[in-house]
């Protein structure tokens, strides 16, 4: 098939008349539609509360842990010059 017959292939199912839709399947299409809405909208929430939630408690560790603080000497240094 070469592009000639290809595109006259396209231009005739493009000519066509659709197929009639079931009038029922509209209320299926906004069920569907509403159900995946309200699971993406849970979703981005809860996503939302995970996030807060994690910086909050990396907040709480930051304050009592103070890593920007360097830690105490374990030993201490020699003492010369006496």
């Amino acid at each position: 098939m070469n592009r000639a017959e290809r595109e006259a292939a396209a231009r005739r199912m493009m000519e066509q008349v659709p197929p009639p839709v079931p009038p029922e399947l509209y209320g299926d299409v906004v069920r569907r539609g509403t159900r995946s809405l309200r699971r993406r909208t849970l979703a981005r929430r809860l996503m939302w509360l995970l996030l807060c939630a994690a910086s909050v408690a990396f907040l709480v560790w930051a304050m009592m842990a103070r890593p920007w603080v360097e830690p105490p000497s374990q030993t201490t240094p020699p003492y010369t010059g006496w």
